[in-house]
């Protein structure tokens, strides 16, 4: 077995690991070998637009998939996840998303320290290039390019009539001071490219000759030497490969990939090792519990005029017309994130902060997340909770590391979970009978009027509703049993291990969580070069 030695490996190179390896790179002294299990690049992933092709493409993704439960009506869901460098931010909607204030202070009240809202805000501004300036809140000259999406028309403009109409803000920045309100989504999309971490903080370095990157390159296990951490073995052109770490070894895989890693390694629920056969090398029972995703409910509406939506647009010779306007211009179809509108609601007038998320969609779809379209103009209105409180697990199924993880989320289990999401379809209705949308949409197709009652629209969610791709809290940041890290990332009673992605959230952001991951990835590059001083 080939044998090499560095000062930290980093495993996986997604939204957090491509994060760590350039600022961790920046200490010249320190050698980094960054792992990654997929290809370097995948040719459509710099256009934005191609998500819905990369959702289920198997060079560019794990594609993984949930077990039957009762949430989803005993379906099988996809459970996509990035396989290239940058990750899931190389094949995601672009939906740039920071969360509320609400959700770091309540890390930090979990007993988290730095990790509260002013904790968090300064890593947040670091990391972005905002195209509209700076303020005590948002920032410019990061790496990470943010633009607002850039798509209009008649549509977006009944639609903040409709807000109006019903009191919602509309709000210049979801960013900054308040979350609520319809707004224009912000993307990490800069001048019709993709920005992914791959392309932003990988790219800029590649020649630094303190790093090395490996793709193709499949994590097997992480090797301990009674309850350190040393390096890790990884299958790369047909052979296995050893390397040691000096210093650390940080775990970047994601809210499905690392508690698998960990299990596999020998870390974990010592009954559950011992009925795969793996030795066990540290009893951990939080690995792989407590997993939360938001589940996410389509409604879908004819629209009057052909002009309103996309779907027209794109028959015929529209798709070739999308290809040059985009060619040209980086503007239409192809420069589109999943949604360029949003909404972030309150289901109850008496709540505090926004507990739904909405995702407006510019055409009808046929399928929602590969973007197959109706052939008559119509629009997707999509919302999940931005809180969910049900709790789900992912755990080894087999001692392979070939082999798919279980993947149990238990949606809708909890009752304020099944409260918010009828809250949220009831939004979306509200929206839509405003008098400004009556003006411009046709009829609700899917699930259709006839789908009232709490059991009905309940049943209709668990019947057609997906996972919003936002998997976290596997591996959980915290104190007692439950916790997997602390709250410098290190896995509790093993040194020389750190994990640092979205499996590490103790509980969910209010929105999507690429922005998250890629702030913790910058955060835990501030704690390493500190413990590492």
């Amino acid at each position: 077995m080939d044998v090499d030695s560095y000062d930290f490996i980093i495993v996986g190179a997604g939204s957090a690991g491509s994060v760590l390896a350039n600022r961790l790179t920046e200490k010249s002294q320190w050698r980094v070998l960054l792992v990654e299990a997929g290809a370097k690049s995948h040719p459509y992933s710099r256009i934005p637009a191609s998500f819905g092709l990369l959702i289920d493409h198997p060079t560019a993704n794990w594609r993984y998939s949930s077990q039957p439960e009762e949430g989803t009506a005993n379906r099988r869901i996809p459970v996509p996840r990035g396989k290239l460098l940058g990750g899931s931010s190389s094949i995601n909607g672009l939906v740039f998303v920071r969360g509320q204030q609400l959700d770091y202070d309540t890390w930090g009240q979990l007993g988290n320290r730095g990790w509260s809202y002013d904790d968090v805000l300064p890593t947040f501004k670091r990391m972005e290039d905002y195209e509209h300036g700076s303020n005590d809140l948002r920032s410019q000259g990061g790496p990470l390019k943010v633009s607002n999406a850039t798509d209009e028309g008649p549509l977006y403009d009944a639609l903040r009539d409709a807000a109006t109409e019903l009191g919602i803000p509309h709000n210049p920045d979801y960013n900054g001071v308040s979350q609520e309100g319809i707004v224009r989504t912000q993307t990490t999309i800069s001048n019709g490219v993709r920005m992914s971490t791959a392309r932003c903080y990988l790219k800029p370095i590649k020649n630094r000759k303190n790093l090395r990157i490996e793709t193709g390159a499949h994590t097997q296990k992480v090797i301990m030497e009674g309850k350190r951490c040393v390096g890790v073995d990884y299958h790369c052109k047909g052979k296995t490969i050893r390397a040691k770490a000096s210093k650390e070894v940080i775990i970047c895989t994601g809210g499905v990939a690392s508690p698998q890693l960990l299990e596999l390694s020998g870390i974990g629920q010592p009954e559950l090792l011992r009925s795969h056969g793996i030795k066990i090398e540290h009893e951990l029972m939080g690995v792989g519990e407590h997993l939360r995703d938001h589940i996410n409910a389509p409604i879908k509406f004819h629209m009057k005029r052909g002009d309103l939506s996309y779907n027209k647009r794109m028959q015929g010779l529209g798709p070739a017309w999308q290809v040059l306007r985009y060619l040209f211009q980086k503007r239409g179809f192809m420069s589109l994130p999943s949604a360029p509108m949003l909404a972030f609601l309150r289901t109850r007038d008496d709540m505090e902060t926004p507990d739904v998320q909405m995702h407006i969609v510019p055409y009808a779809v046929k399928n929602y997340k590969k973007r197959l379209l109706h052939d008559f103009p119509g629009i997707t209105m999509a919302v999940y909770q931005l809180r969910p409180e049900s709790l789900g697990s992912i755990h080894i199924q087999s001692p392979l590391p070939s082999e798919q993880p279980a993947i149990n989320f238990n949606f809708l289990s909890d009752q304020i979970d099944r409260d918010a999401m009828l809250g949220g379809v009831k939004k979306i209705r509200q929206i839509m009978d405003t008098d400004a949308m009556k003006n411009v949409r046709g009829d609700e197709f899917l699930p259709g009027r006839e789908i009232e009652s709490d059991d009905q629209i309940l049943n209709y969610i668990r019947n057609t509703a997906e996972t919003a791709y936002h998997p976290i809290g596997t591996c959980r940041m915290g104190q007692g049993p439950g916790a997997v890290v602390d709250d410098h990332l290190r896995v509790h009673g093993l040194s020389g291990l750190r994990i640092a992605d979205g499996s590490i959230m103790p509980t969910m952001v209010s929105g999507n969580t690429n922005a998250a991951c890629i702030m913790i990835g910058e955060k835990a590059s501030d704690i390493i070069k500190q413990d590492n001083a």
